[in-house]
């Protein structure tokens, strides 16, 4: 469909949040690539799905609705996974909504969980700026920031699984934070699925300002092993520590193992020797064995929170079998975690 074109107020989903609002949007019959802005039509025998917005509000697109979004990667233990075909997405050609913020293609792997934003959609082609180019994200992605690093505390979170309460504790350590005074805080979340309600969660709650992948280019930091990752990975650690913050807030979505994050501990290690790390989990042994993972790359658990925390018994056994504080930080009083946090910003 060269020449074809879409209502300028067609709907978007939250992984184009930084691509600005076009007055003509011009399609091009081109295959597509990750990253690049691309429209959809949701086939007019499916059910309406739920996706993000730009702003964060859930969305429905219905059957027969043309849409803007893009193609990515995702690799999930607990949701729906699936890739880019080589070559990229072929006009005409049926794809799915992998997540809820707008990554579109196929589907490798189902989940039994319920999602809201799984439908088969019909690609229609890319979408062109005023110079006939394809418009991709890394175009209006945060450039490389020339500042020095200042030395800011990094505290960063990390979960056994997806759904262990990683953002519960991330909103946990900043409530705490800025109780202590520390009225500036950088949120990021480094790895997984952009979602724009998770960092809109952390700005909730106080974050100073808050970034995932989208904001460097990238709709998901998948699939794992990817080539290129380390430099998204330093220039996303540039930026952050660059700013002027009292604290920066680090939550890898996703596993230990999954999301490249792997990869992202590599680069942050560079950065700092002192990290302080918090580490959400399902059971006991899924703290244990993160805890072990985590020492052979040298890395230290300085506190322990997610279901494994639920019950005293639970508390008590992951304690003694990981060697770190354990504490259930969705349940616990603010005095509770600001005294615990305040315990993990001590530690050297």
């Amino acid at each position: 469909m060269n020449g074809g074109s879409l209502p300028a107020n067609v709907k978007r989903t939250s992984v184009l949040r930084r691509v600005p609002l076009l007055e003509a949007v011009r399609l091009r019959s081109k295959h597509g690539s990750e990253g690049d802005v691309c429209a959809f039509e949701l086939v007019r025998d499916a059910f309406p799905i739920t996706v993000e917005s730009p702003t964060g509000r859930t969305m429905k697109i219905v059957p027969g609705d043309a849409f803007l979004a893009t193609p990515g990667y995702r690799e999930s233990t607990r949701w729906v996974s699936g890739n880019i075909p080589p070559g990229g997405l072929i006009p005409g050609d049926d794809y799915w909504v992998l997540a809820e913020s707008g990554v579109v293609g196929e589907l490798i792997g189902d989940s039994p969980v319920k999602n809201g934003h799984l439908g088969r959609v019909r690609y229609l082609g890319v979408v062109c700026g005023d110079c006939g180019e394809t418009l991709n994200v890394r175009q209006f992605a945060v450039t490389r920031s020339s500042e020095t690093d200042r030395n800011t505390p990094v505290y960063l979170v990390l979960g056994t699984s997806g759904h262990v309460g990683k953002t519960t504790a991330g909103v946990g350590i900043l409530r705490a934070l800025r109780m202590k005074g520390q009225r500036t805080v950088i949120a990021l979340k480094a790895t997984g699925t952009s979602s724009f309600m998770e960092i809109a969660t952390y700005q909730d709650y106080g974050a100073t300002q808050a970034f995932d992948c989208i904001d460097f280019g990238l709709p998901t930091t998948y699939p794992s092993g990817r080539a290129g990752i380390s430099d998204i990975f330093f220039n996303t650690l540039d930026f952050c520590l660059s700013l002027s913050a009292d604290a920066v807030l680090v939550e890898c979505g996703g596993d230990v193992f999954g999301a490249n994050v792997p990869e992202f501990l590599t680069c942050l290690k560079v950065r700092r020797s002192d990290l302080k790390i918090v580490l959400a989990a399902a059971d006991v042994l899924g703290a244990m064995g993160a805890t072990r993972a985590l020492a052979e790359i040298g890395l230290t658990i300085n506190l322990i929170t997610g279901p494994c925390t639920d019950t005293p018994i639970m508390r008590e056994r992951v304690e003694a079998l990981c060697g770190a504080p354990a504490i259930n930080l969705a349940r616990n009083s603010d005095q509770r975690m600001e005294s615990n946090v305040s315990s993990l910003a001590t530690l050297r």
